[in-house]
């Protein structure tokens, strides 16, 4: 949706490049120059499309008529490649153009009668373009067909932006989602299988836009093997069918000689990637997605797609979908031998009317709150007596502000960043309920990542994640004390047994406090663990609460790091997050 994967991870620089819509037509970023009149210069194939439901096909006078997008965005030094993928009624010249301003680059092409794949390639500009145009100009009196055609980058890495992926590798996630969300429940996932020009676009089923299905299953899995991560599959339990569901696992992990499997190295895979997380469905509760049914008749679509999933593979972990009140209880009560954990989500506006602090907490209060129903059921469902049905918190965050970068693309503040902070807190403090919690989304769209056509950065709350990943210990340790108006939470590092501690400051003033190790040493893994005395600060601040990072600008909301001289009493300034690490030998 938006611009997450097209706009963003992706690094296809042509937006509808499957001409979902009729070049000229509201939606399309596609333009016909050279005439007045659309029509005039153009109609659309729909007895034999080279994909999709129909193909444009320029009526050219040899002269004028010209198919082109624009505001394509360029970096400096890096050239792009790409193709077209066209026919003519007659073998025809055709010209290619990438221009910005008086700047053009051009090539001829021969266009024979059947379709063929063209290369073009484009040489690098030695400045930032933000609008440049792509165009495609045939050069002779006749019908040219565009099946499709693709620009990128020469510095992508197997389709996917170097820049995004190299912040996304700084995130250091262990575990990624897809393909949604509300999306899902309209998704069907061989839409993305096989020849990548031949997969056909839709309309966004669940919210605006086109897919264009240029990222399915074999992209995704391309992408946790670039970024060392774990993949979360959601199947499609709104519109979609069990069977549908039960080749999916199939085409993931089934063995080369399954049916599913069988196709999955027709389409350039052997090995089955061993997929282990998986959910049915996604928010089947809400009557915004589509195939929402009650409860009691989710119960039943739940358990035959659970036993469906595991007839296939029985290794897999399945999440179900949960909301607190009468649908989980409903759903606890009667799926628990068919799940593994169960999915929360929670989104935080900021209509709350109170200030700072108030919006910094509402992330932690949700998460307890979540986390404390859970505790309620297993006292008072008998289904869950013995078994371990732990939270899956695979979509939480602030949600609100304008749509800056695309659908849902909204701008996080430094306020925001230490809610999330904060969130980490409470998580920590949860661990025994929750299992699983995966920030919602990724780039751009409610993302941790900004990006534009030429930039990338960090939002507020990216770098939050990234800190905590890089610092922050996983093993809770208890904190005591006065901590107000502080949120302070406390873990050992297991890389190498250092205390951590996460102190967020969501008030006006810098806060003082004294810091005691109880004996200056703990137990961990039958070792004791003796503090050096050495102590870093990462603190992680900015000019205001309302502060906020730009793609293409110094970020403003940023990480610094000093040694801690005194640890006995520590300062930390107003409206900050701080991960303090104290070493040990």
């Amino acid at each position: 949706m938006g611009h997450c994967i097209y706009g963003g991870i992706w690094a296809e620089m042509l937006m509808d490049r499957k001409f979902w819509y009729a070049p000229g037509q509201k939606g399309s970023p596609w333009q016909i120059a050279g005439t007045d009149k659309a029509e005039e210069g153009l109609y659309m194939d729909e007895t034999a499309p080279y994909t999709g439901r129909h193909t444009p096909v320029l009526k050219s006078d040899g002269k004028r008529i010209a198919l082109k997008q624009t505001q394509l965005g360029l970096r400096p030094g890096i050239s792009c490649s790409g193709y077209i993928v066209m026919k003519a009624d007659r073998e025809m010249p055709v010209k290619v153009m990438l221009n910005y301003g008086s700047f053009i680059q051009e090539l001829s092409l021969e266009v024979g009668t059947t379709y063929r794949k063209y290369p073009v390639h484009f040489l690098a500009f030695d400045h930032k373009v933000k609008d440049a145009t792509f165009s495609i100009c045939p050069q002779k009196e006749g019908r040219l067909w565009i099946g499709t055609a693709s620009l990128m980058p020469d510095d992508h890495i197997d389709g996917f932006r170097a820049d995004v992926l190299a912040l996304l590798r700084g995130l250091k996630a262990p575990v990624y989602r897809w393909p949604g969300g509300n999306f899902v429940s309209g998704y069907d996932w061989h839409d993305g299988i096989g020849e990548r020009d031949k997969r056909p676009p839709r309309r966004n089923p669940a919210w605006t836009g086109v897919e264009s299905n240029d990222v399915g299953i074999h992209e995704f899995m391309r992408l946790c093997e670039l970024l060392d991560t774990e993949p979360y599959i959601a199947v499609n339990a709104g519109l979609g069918g069990v069977k549908e569901a039960a080749d999916e696992v199939e085409y993931c992990n089934g063995a080369e000689d399954t049916p599913m499997g069988k196709w999955r190295k027709q389409n350039g895979q052997a090995k089955p990637w061993k997929v282990k997380w998986w959910s049915v469905g996604n928010e089947m509760f809400g009557d915004w997605q589509l195939g929402f049914m009650s409860t009691e008749a989710f119960v039943k679509k739940h358990n035959s797609f659970a036993d469906a999933m595991w007839k296939v593979d029985s290794s897999i972990h399945l999440i179900a979908v949960g909301e607190v009140g009468r649908w989980d209880e409903m759903i606890l009560a009667n799926c628990a031998d068919r799940m593994d954990l169960v999915s929360e989500h929670f989104y935080c506006q900021d209509w709350h009317g109170g200030g700072l602090m108030t919006h910094v907490l509402q992330i932690p209060r949700n998460i307890r709150r979540i986390a404390e129903a859970h505790r309620g059921y297993r006292r008072d469902i008998p289904a869950l007596e013995g078994k371990d049905i732990r939270i899956c918190m695979d979509e939480w965050n602030y949600w609100y502000g304008p749509h800056i970068y695309g659908e849902l693309g909204t701008r996080y503040f430094l306020r925001d960043a230490l809610g999330i902070a904060a969130g980490l807190n409470e998580f920590l403090r949860q661990s025994d309920m929750v299992f699983m919690a995966n920030y919602a989304q990724t780039v751009n769209v409610i993302g941790c990542i900004k990006a534009t056509t030429t930039d990338a950065c960090y939002a507020s709350t990216g770098e939050v994640l990234k800190l905590y990943r890089e610092q922050f210990g996983t093993v809770p340790v208890k904190v005591d004390g006065e901590l107000r108006p502080l949120d302070v939470a406390a873990a050992i590092r297991s890389s190498d047994q250092a205390l951590t501690l996460s102190v967020i400051n969501p008030g006006w003033e810098e806060v003082t406090f004294e810091l005691d190790i109880l004996g200056g040493q703990f137990e961990y893994q039958e070792k004791t663990c003796r503090l050096n005395g050495v102590a870093t600060i990462y603190t992680l601040t900015g000019p205001d609460d309302m502060a906020y990072n730009t793609p293409g600008q110094e970020s403003v909301v940023k990480v610094s790091e000093k040694s801690l001289k005194n640890t006995k009493q520590v300062k930390v300034g107003p409206f900050s997050a701080n991960v303090i690490v104290l070493g040990t030998e």
